[in-house]
């Protein structure tokens, strides 16, 4: 994981690069997952979709720096493409399956999509360096609630989909992100503490809720992780998973103060 931490700290491009290839390196072991039911997404659509998606943000930014406003156009147009691309994939109909277009398009949505606002945030500007709270909200939660649940917990808290998971845990977790968002924001964000601690509740909620979808799409494969590539965590998509939700989360908080709708709050 160590390379991934020097990325998040050089920031900007190299950021915006590495969040690339981790998309499309998931979004592999994501479609690797459904081919375990004789579903066959097509990768070749979602790597397309997904440098489409990238150079279009950063011609967006290209246009920003000049002084001018942003445009969703693009955006709506990748929309468009995305969905019609999968669904000309079933055009081989005696060999492929509405299952086949469905997994695509979800791939590309869940995981190029979600993944691409860690990108954005990282275009930020003056708000870039926050891109530390996705972080602190997904791994902090997810590495407080295990000890807490490890010493305190008792009750489960969807043993169907995650049977180890409990509500001392899952409390834990979220008081965890809290208190670790609290801290990162009282020493590098301090104008911006409350909002941090915003972030760290929101973040320690919703990023259990990514590893618990994670989880029910491994149970519904049928595997056990989406890979081997990180030792002791499984594949990339396996390490990501609450990140893939706590992403767009910070993002369009962030978004909200940047453009004024919570200016009350900033200090």
């Amino acid at each position: 994981m160590a390379p991934l931490l020097v990325i998040l700290i050089i920031g900007g491009y190299v950021l915006y690069a590495g969040c690339f290839v981790i998309g499309i390196m998931a979004v592999y072991e994501f479609f690797k997952g459904f081919r375990a039911m004789d579903i066959h997404a097509s990768y070749p659509i979602a790597v397309c979709a997904a440098i489409a998606l990238y150079i279009i943000g950063l011609v967006q930014q290209q246009i920003a720096e000049g002084g001018d406003s942003e445009s969703p156009f693009w955006y709506m147009v990748w929309f468009f493409a995305v969905v019609l691309a999968s669904l000309l994939y079933l055009f081989k109909i005696e060999e492929r399956k509405l299952e086949d277009a469905l997994a695509t398009i979800t791939g590309i949505f869940y995981i190029i999509f979600f993944s691409y606002h860690i990108a954005m945030i990282a275009m930020m500007g003056d708000m870039e360096y926050l891109v530390w709270l996705v972080v602190i909200t997904a791994f902090g939660t997810d590495i407080m609630a295990y000890f807490t649940g490890y010493a305190l917990g008792k009750h489960k808290l969807c043993p169907k989909i995650s049977p180890k998971k409990t509500i001392e845990g899952s409390v834990g977790g979220t008081l965890g992100s809290i208190i670790l968002c609290g801290i990162f924001g009282f020493f590098f964000a301090r104008p911006l503490l409350i909002h941090c601690l915003i972030i760290g509740l929101l973040g320690g909620i919703i990023s259990q809720f990514g590893d618990l979808t994670a989880s029910v799409f491994k149970r519904k494969m049928g595997i056990k992780d989406y890979g081997n590539l990180i030792p002791g965590h499984g594949g990339i998509l396996d390490r990501f998973d609450s990140v893939l939700f706590t992403g767009p989360l910070v993002y369009y908080y962030l978004s909200a103060l940047s453009f004024g709708a919570m200016s009350t709050w900033t200090y």
